[in-house]
């Protein structure tokens, strides 16, 4: 009999970008996250947003070494109750939303951050 696999969740998902304080404005501001840390640390700077009450946090960090330019993450969703109040926000922000369009999931509308990292905004129903 083999043990049960230990229980893992999801805390943090790191959104490359190429300027911390760009991406906070557009974060904190525009999509009203809050902030949950900023921090400096050397010459670094730990620097981590989220929706309010969510148990995951972004991190909004400049790419390591080695990886991807800013803009290579895509497809993360972020649910809402109120879709076309979220696109009519980010609309008059200068923010462009492709949508929203009903698919059989509900009601769904894509945005991009300064850097091109891509959301899925999604109301179910």
């Amino acid at each position: 009999m083999t043990s049960p696999t230990p229980r893992v969740r999801i805390q943090t998902v790191t959104i490359p970008v190429a300027d911390q304080d760009r991406a906070l404005a557009f974060y904190r501001d525009v999509l009203g996250f809050e902030v949950r840390a900023d921090t400096a640390y050397g010459d670094a700077r730990w620097l981590s947003v989220a929706p309010e009450g969510s148990a995951v946090d972004f991190t909004l960090h400049p790419p390591f070494p080695g990886q991807a330019a800013p803009g290579w993450q895509q497809g993360i969703v972020l649910h809402t109750d109120d879709i076309a109040g979220v696109v009519a926000a980010l609309g008059a922000a200068g923010v462009a939303v492709t949508g929203p369009e009903q698919v059989g999931w509900g009601v769904q509308a894509q945005f991009a951050d300064p850097d091109g990292n891509g959301f899925v905004l999604l109301q179910q129903g």
